[in-house]
């Protein structure tokens, strides 16, 4: 085991998979000589000068560049600066990177992972804070991943390069170097579409992914509650049955997500208890979100983000209705 930051334990990850594996090909803006805009990916080309590359400034190049690299047998690591980045590359991932397989009848598959930073809390520029991730997850072929902790990181991004199909992996850039813990050293690996329970309860089920829940952890520790924390870890496949499982027992729910409230992944959840856990309910589901608004700028990024105050009146709400 060793202590890293979560941004370290992106590094690490690559560069074991990297080292098992040449057709492990990382490239992008920045990625190589510099290291990537937050270094993640620094010092990898010294390593491995083969199989790192840095890229034109042309996200649906770089996209696209995954499709034909997958296509001959390669393992394309594709980064994207910033997740609102992506939208210029939106086209070659929907309509050719998520396709080749049912276009091919299956006798292609497009292994390839698209690495992105994503979200607020680092009072970043216009375009730099976006939470997407309910967009992406609505796309039929793409694997959605968005880990909250080193360890997992570095797991889920192994599992992301092995799979057969694209992933789009999220890293949570507030929390990048936010707080540091063990990680296991050479391989490893966290199977896909598998939440994780990381607190039990039984008063009320919080479910979270991504930086938010570290919020929400900090949120329940200062309650007079039994929660029964969990994190997504994979929003596309959704772990719909460990979601389930825990609200039938609890009977209250309480989903925490940083994007806008509408059609975000909180909605499909809330939809999925209320198909097959409804006559457990003991309370409306509650949501604590961000808002219906573009993302704003540096005075307004913490009362846009929901913060441990919202997820305890979220809570309360929900225990005490």
């Amino acid at each position: 085991m060793s202590e890293m930051n979560l941004v370290e334990a992106v590094r690490n990850g690559l560069h074991v998979e990297m080292g098992r594996d040449e057709d492990v090909i990382v490239y992008g803006e920045d990625v190589g000589v510099d290291g990537g805009v937050f270094r993640a990916t620094k010092g990898l080309i010294d390593d491995y000068p083969d199989q790192v590359y840095d890229s034109p400034l042309a996200e649906s190049g770089i996209i696209g560049t995954a499709v034909g690299m997958s296509a001959y047998g390669l393992k394309p690591v594709p980064e994207i600066q910033f997740s609102g980045f992506v939208y210029q590359g939106f086209h070659q991932l929907k309509q050719h990177l998520t396709r080749l397989r049912s276009r091919s009848r299956s006798a292609y598959s497009c292994q390839a992972t698209i690495r992105t930073p994503y979200g607020g809390g680092i009072q970043a520029l216009e375009h730099h804070s976006e939470s997407f991730e309910a967009g992406y997850a609505h796309v039929p072929g793409l694997k959605v991943v968005i880990p909250s902790n080193p360890a997992d990181t570095k797991g889920l991004l192994a599992s992301s390069i092995r799979d057969p199909d694209p992933v789009l992996f999220m890293e949570p850039k507030q929390i990048y170097r936010a707080f540091s813990e063990e990680v296991p050293e050479g391989e490893h690996t966290v199977p896909l579409g598998e939440a994780e329970v990381v607190e039990d309860g039984e008063d009320v089920t919080v479910i979270s992914w991504g930086a938010m829940l570290r919020d929400v952890k900090g949120a329940v520790k200062g309650m007079d509650v039994d929660a029964e924390v969990i994190d997504l870890r994979t929003i596309s496949p959704l772990d719909t049955e460990t979601i389930i499982d825990s609200v039938k027992r609890t009977g209250k729910a309480v989903i925490v997500q940083e994007a806008p409230r509408t059609g975000g992944m909180s909605s499909e959840i809330t939809a999925r208890i209320n198909d097959e856990a409804l006559l457990h309910l003991e309370a409306p589901v509650q949501r604590v979100t961000g808002y219906d608004v573009p993302y704003p700028m540096l005075a307004r990024e913490d009362a846009y983000m929901p913060g441990e105050k919202r997820i305890r009146k979220g809570i309360e709400d929900a225990v005490n209705f």
